[in-house]
């Protein structure tokens, strides 16, 4: 597989992170946090975002338990995935999120402390980190 450029979803039901990343630097950046009713987010502003960022793959997080058994929430984010390919024809992945919460928090905290920690920037850089996930799992060591 040969992607490029990499858009990174971090499905929530009241706000999903959105992150762009590239392969070459294998890195990601956190770009906004888009507000959702009950998982359902505006389509035309993530349409707005693929237009822009013309990503090769969209990876979305899939939030499992601890044990690797799927939950609700996991079917919701399959449910996103699968619509987000239906509406945009763009090819979709996921990438296990079991950890990616924790790790956004630690990271921000670093960067700022508990002033850094507001839920968009925590759902932004957790999809960063599945974007980063994703690159390590498929092109690292």
């Amino acid at each position: 597989m040969n992607a490029k450029t990499v858009l990174g979803f971090d499905f929530g039901t009241k706000s999903i992170g959105v992150a762009i990343g590239q392969q070459i630097t294998a890195s990601a950046t956190p770009l906004l946090s888009l507000k959702a009713v009950d998982g359902i987010p505006n389509w035309d502003e993530i349409g707005k975002l693929i237009k822009e960022w013309q990503p090769d793959l969209v990876v979305v997080g899939l939030p499992l338990n601890m044990d690797g058994t799927e939950q609700e929430m996991t079917h919701r984010a399959r449910k996103f995935a699968n619509r987000l390919n239906a509406k945009f024809g763009v090819k979709i992945v996921t990438q296990d999120e079991r950890l990616t919460t924790a790790d956004a928090k630690a990271r921000l905290f670093e960067l700022g402390g508990f002033k850094a920690l507001t839920k968009g920037q925590v759902d932004a850089v957790s999809a960063v980190l599945i974007v980063e996930s994703y690159f390590e799992n498929h092109f690292g060591e």
